[in-house]
């Protein structure tokens, strides 16, 4: 198969990644400076970026998954260690997650913040956050990943303190402190890595010198695996580490779907996955005896964030306590090191993403169209809003795992994984999750669907406009309806289109098998 990246001049390919980062970090430095009535000249900047994006990543997956490419641009950087930027799957993998996202959160955003204040800095900072997410993606040794990972922390503080309420002035506070301590762990963790193998590359089966290092040092090598995990963990949102993403609920719906589905509790994740499969290897760290310790934190926390989130009444903390669930689903998959099991987590990277956009598209539609903030609220919903009910409801039945959506794929691929494990008792946690899914989404989905509107409070009518035709019925702003539409279609698509070639199944199924062999 010939692709277009084989018919380039040998001495561009190494650019591709450098121009995937730069895409979003030129459109974040031509947005600070735009005034405020600029909204046309600020929209066509960010979408133009946004849509080159997509299209790389596009011609980038029969290239990078079917043809083996493995574009590299390195530049030095510190004495003996070099930046790195990498495409290999994996990578390829969460770039075109949050490039995608990034384009349909993009187009929400500029809908949702239409008339409000500080539009050049929210996205300034949220192009800065997607340039850090990529490079997050493509970073080839630990030392770049550290320096985009910082970044990350950096240039979303001002996202989550965008409103400037002393509310989200307090959590954006918080969400800083454990993600400067996070951060902090990982530094001291690299820096001793490094003190012991020299500069760490990721490479499949783990980093040279790591494995030495187990053997003959298990006692710092057990350490350092724990900082960088714990301080990974942080913005993974691993119990106890993730007191910080309920409070952030108060940033803005658009920050709100970038923290859980993009950007930051991926990042987090993504990172752990790098650490088991690429620095230290699954051999090296269940010679370590790390893996069954990681799968029961993993477990604990997806039936801790359920049983919380059941107990939340509003929209959105309900959903950030599902995220602290979902996102472990991840870890669970790669701790059980099987091809099943680590497919199963790692095509939930994309599949938590589609579907968990799509439910904080839909809160942030409820809220500002109806005014609409707790479950109560959303009581005959579906007839007032029934395009962002029928998102919500799509995205809901997939986080509890009903076919035939994405939802489904994973657990069935994180089941089937468990089965085939040295730890079945994990299709008790994942049995246990979905029924806990259900108790805190169905009550949802009820009051959208089989409560009449006429039983809901007067104050709770309240819109931004009705339909002529059905006093009740409220326009559904097109710039926040399409996005959440989007997602909620992929979110069908591709757990009925699992089976198809480039489907996020079969390219996580290509990552466990290069890693698990």
């Amino acid at each position: 198969m010939v692709t277009w990246l084989e018919q380039m001049p040998g001495e561009l390919l190494p650019a591709i990644p450098v121009v995937m980062v730069l895409l979003s970090l030129t459109a974040a430095v031509a947005i600070f400076p735009l005034p405020e009535n600029s909204v046309k000249l600020r929209a066509g900047i960010n979408l133009t970026a946004a849509v080159a994006k997509v299209l790389l990543i596009i011609a980038l997956v029969p290239a990078v998954v079917a043809d083996g490419a493995r574009p590299e641009f390195s530049a030095p950087f510190l004495p003996g260690i070099d930046l790195v930027l990498r495409v290999d799957p994996l990578a390829l993998f969460f770039a075109g997650l949050s490039s995608l996202l990034w384009l349909l959160t993009t187009i929400y955003a500029l809908g949702y913040l239409r008339g409000t204040k500080n539009k050049s800095r929210f996205f300034g900072f949220f192009s800065l956050c997607v340039t850090a997410t990529v490079g997050i993606s493509f970073s080839g040794n630990l030392v770049t990943f550290l320096v985009f990972y910082e970044l990350l922390t950096v240039v979303t503080y001002p996202l989550v303190a965008h409103w400037g309420t002393p509310a989200s002035l307090r959590a954006a506070r918080i969400y800083l402190r454990y993600a400067l301590g996070g951060g902090l762990a990982v530094l001291i963790g690299v820096v001793w890595l490094t003190m012991y193998v020299g500069p760490v590359d990721f490479a499949d089966g783990g980093a040279e010198g790591v494995t030495e290092l187990v053997a003959s040092n298990p006692v710092p090598a057990l350490l350092i695996f724990g900082l960088l995990v714990g301080g990974l963990g942080v913005k993974a949102a691993l119990f106890p580490l993730h007191g910080w993403l309920p409070l952030a609920m108060v940033a803005p719906a658009p920050v709100s779907a970038l923290l859980h589905a993009v950007a930051v509790v991926k990042a987090g994740v993504f990172g752990i996955v790098r650490v088991l499969h690429d620095v230290f290897g699954v051999e090296a760290a269940a010679e370590l005896g790390v893996l069954t310790p990681l799968l029961i934190l993993a477990a604990f926390t997806i039936l801790y964030g359920s049983y919380q989130a059941l107990r939340q009444q509003e929209i959105k903390k309900r959903l950030a306590y599902s995220t602290i669930s979902q996102v472990s689903y991840v870890v669970l998959g790669v701790a059980m090191v099987n091809v099943l099991a680590t497919t199963g987590g790692v095509v939930h990277l994309v599949h938590q993403g589609l579907m968990k956009v799509t439910l904080f598209f839909c809160a942030g539609l409820f809220a500002e169209v109806i005014r609409a903030h707790t479950v109560s609220q959303l009581r005959g919903a579906g007839r007032r809003m029934p395009l962002t009910s029928a998102a919500f409801t799509v995205g809901a039945f997939g986080m509890i795992g009903l076919p035939p959506t994405a939802g489904f794929i994973s657990k069935w691929q994180l089941g089937t994984g468990a089965l085939a494990s040295e730890h079945p008792w994990v299709l008790w946690v994942l049995v246990g999750s979905s029924l806990l899914n259900a108790a805190y989404f169905l009550p949802v989905v009820y009051a959208l669907w089989f409560v009449d509107p006429e039983e809901v409070e007067p104050e709770t009518l309240v819109s931004r406009g009705s339909d002529a035709s059905d006093p009740l019925r409220v326009r559904e702003p097109k710039s926040l309806l399409i996005p959440a539409l989007i997602t909620a279609g992929l979110t069908l698509f591709v757990g009925i289109a699992a089976s198809l070639a480039f489907a996020p199944l079969q390219v996580a199924r290509f990552i466990a098998e290069g890693v698990l062999g």
